[in-house]
């Protein structure tokens, strides 16, 4: 059955490079582990992670999303795996050393309840050692909401709490629009 981004998904490439502080932590590393993308969508930092040399798992419910990743990971020999599927019954977190939930999280009062129990669930179960980077816009009470459901059991030790600057731009229409990000690492 096709989902929304579907349809967004035929412009290729629709979201942009990734954010040059991800790469910036990412490229941190002289291990490069296992990372799974939560709502990987077209993979844009799936794909940039796999080319520091991380074995990289996507998941997200595009089809048309994981496909193109598929087939940049192919054409470049990637350590890349495309899943279709639904992040919220996804259940193996303890095999990860990285996970990575960019712009999954907006608490929009239809989906706040299940966003903060899949939060929950990764924090109970990421193995000791995982980190868990997450990126979400720094509007409205997100970023409280979050921390919150970060630290449900206890806080939570940040690694980084740091701002940036999202900055999207459609070539096609020429419209350009900044928006205040927060990106938050934890690590068990």
């Amino acid at each position: 059955m096709p989902v929304t981004y579907d349809k967004y998904y035929q412009t290729e490439n629709l979201f942009g490079e990734p954010y040059p502080e991800l790469i910036e932590f990412f490229s941190g590393f002289p291990t490069k582990g296992k990372v799974l993308d939560l709502g990987c969508g077209q993979g844009r930092d799936a794909i940039a992670l796999a080319r520091l040399g991380y074995s990289v798992t996507g998941i997200d419910n595009s089809k048309v999303g994981i496909n193109q990743m598929k087939e940049i990971g192919q054409n470049e020999n990637l350590d890349l795996d495309g899943q279709v599927g639904d992040i919220y019954t996804f259940d193996r977190f303890g095999e990860f050393d990285f996970i990575l939930l960019d712009s999954m999280f907006h608490f929009a009062k239809k989906d706040r309840e299940q966003e903060i129990e899949l939060i929950k669930k990764i924090v109970s179960d990421m193995r000791n050692g995982c980190h868990v980077v997450f990126c979400i816009q720094d509007t409205g009470n997100k970023v409280q909401t979050l921390n919150k459901a970060i630290d449900f059991e206890r806080k939570q030790k940040r690694l980084i709490d740091k701002d940036f600057k999202y900055v999207f731009e459609d070539k096609e229409s020429g419209h350009k629009s900044e928006t205040d990000y927060r990106m938050i690492v934890i690590e068990k």
